[in-house]
């Protein structure tokens, strides 16, 4: 359909035409090229609405003035109200903040959307810091956590500096954030926020970067991972964000119902092969205390307990029903891992164990220091004593039948007495044991193994569980282990 339009000379106009599909280049079916002439009927002068597909047949006209008559009202774009750039492109601006207009609900001022350009409505910080990661608000001050630097920034107020450099903090109507200041030290959240937990005035958060686990007080930024587990962190931070294997997450919450911070480092789901543990920091040991066997998705306190998630389920991390070492469903053994090395410059033979604390203990290993490379061809590596495993008082029980009743069998009416102990025995509520030796010939050694007992060291490392079948999931108390030992003769 074609049409011809009559233009008047006082009548400005302007010819457009119909853009194509911007993904396909052609037009869809039946495309609007003309609207119709609104309110202006056929026989006078007007035209229906025109549908076409062509490309060429899509040009139309549109006149300035109202009906296209003399002097009639013109019409045109008018203003571009709170545009800044003529040009729509955005941009993203990852070490700034923006806010918008204020919000009180005694008042019923609401003004969250409005975001005036006519008033200073962003901050920016040093990019060279990286992206702003986590905002936290305390009392009037807004700390402001990027990937390499953690600032403070002032709210509603701002800072006037004297000659000498020292900056006093002036109340300001105009101000939203105010002067921002930098915490000393070059440590930032990294790309991993999910490891910020506050509590009091105390923030913790984990730097990626550094491979540092830190802590923001009233003192400024210190490093709590120096406290004797700066090896442990190196080792495994580095491996929670590689460039094959992708992100991984470091999970930090405070456990509000035993006081510590709470960290799991989960390395990226591709990295298989890699260790996922979770620990806790107290500040009243001001140390690292323990290492947990679960893996929780988001950790948090609310009202005195502590809880964690672990995919879509809610767990109450310090419940009170009697069911201990299982966390999501799934029970493990408690372990300590110590060191004997009393007399550090005397090489000993270590002879019993001893433990105080609640039945249901057992040594599942006790190894002595190595002794280095041997001196001939058919010895090759380091030489180590170690002795067997130390059954729990239960678990070593065994009566005098053939073949012997074992374990808690061993203490029913059946049993024949006397019943035996071939591992913990009890006497005055603390239970000992002999270490029996289970260590492969050394060089030069005549009597090796079960012929001797104890084991010859410097030091020994010692690491002691609960059992399996004394209470399960039972309550069990650890109080002190100790070790009877002589002094080697040096043979």
């Amino acid at each position: 359909m074609a049409a011809t339009l009559e233009i008047k000379y006082f009548n400005s106009f302007v010819l457009k035409n119909q853009e194509p599909n911007q993904t396909s280049g052609v037009r869809n079916f039946q495309f609007e090229a003309w609207n119709g002439s609104h309110g202006i009927p056929d026989q006078i002068g007007g035209f229906p609405r025109f549908l076409d597909v062509e490309y060429n047949n899509c040009w139309y006209v549109e006149e300035s003035r109202i009906r296209g008559g003399y002097n009639n009202t013109s019409t045109d774009y008018g203003v571009r109200a709170y545009l800044v750039e003529l040009e729509p492109n955005s941009s993203i601006r990852f070490n700034s903040l923006i806010y918008s207009g204020i919000y009180n609900s005694r008042t019923g001022v609401n003004n969250t959307n409005v975001f005036s350009v006519a008033e200073e409505i962003t901050k920016s910080l040093d990019p060279a810091n990286g992206s702003i990661q986590k905002l936290y608000a305390e009392d009037t001050n807004l700390i402001i956590f990027q990937q390499y630097k953690v600032n403070k920034a002032l709210i509603d107020k701002d800072a006037i500096y004297s000659a000498e450099g020292g900056g006093l903090p002036v109340s300001s109507l105009k101000v939203v954030v105010g002067q921002t200041v930098p915490f000393p030290g070059n440590y930032g959240i990294g790309n991993n926020p999910e490891s910020f937990a506050v509590y009091g005035y105390n923030k913790y958060f984990v730097d990626p970067n550094q491979n540092t686990v830190m802590r923001l007080g009233p003192q400024g930024l210190e490093e709590i991972s120096r406290a004797g587990m700066n090896g442990f962190f190196r080792n495994q931070i580095v491996n929670v964000n590689s460039s094959s294997a992708g992100l991984g997450k470091l999970i930090g919450g405070w456990d509000i119902y035993n006081k510590e911070y709470v960290l799991s480092i989960q390395p990226s789901s591709l990295a298989l092969e890699l260790p996922e543990p979770t620990l806790s920091y107290d500040e009243r040991a001001q140390g690292w205390i323990s290492f947990f066997s679960y893996k929780p998705s988001q950790s948090f306190s609310i009202r005195n307990q502590h809880y964690t998630t672990n995919g879509s389920a809610l767990f109450l991390q310090n419940a009170q029903n009697d069911i201990y070492n299982t966390f999501y469903g799934v029970s493990t053994p408690s372990s300590i891992e110590f060191t004997f090395n009393p007399e550090v410059s005397n090489s000993k033979v270590f002879n019993t164990v001893n433990y105080e604390g609640s039945n249901g203990w057992q040594i599942n290993s006790f190894v002595s220091d190595e002794t280095g490379p041997g001196n001939y061809s058919s010895v090759s590596g380091s030489t180590i004593d170690t002795t067997a495993q130390v059954l729990s008082y239960i678990q070593g029980a065994y009566d005098s039948s053939v073949p012997s009743l074992t374990g808690a069998a061993a203490l029913t009416a059946t049993a024949i007495q006397p019943v035996f102990r071939a591992g913990f025995y009890r006497k005055e509520n603390k239970y000992c044991a002999n270490l029996i030796n289970s260590s492969s010939a050394a060089e030069n050694e005549i009597s090796f193994g079960n012929q001797i007992s104890g084991i010859k060291g410097f030091f020994a490392n010692v690491k002691i569980s609960t059992d399996t079948i004394t209470d399960p999931n039972g309550f069990k108390e650890l109080f002190a282990v100790s070790s009877n030992y002589t002094f080697s003769s040096g043979y």
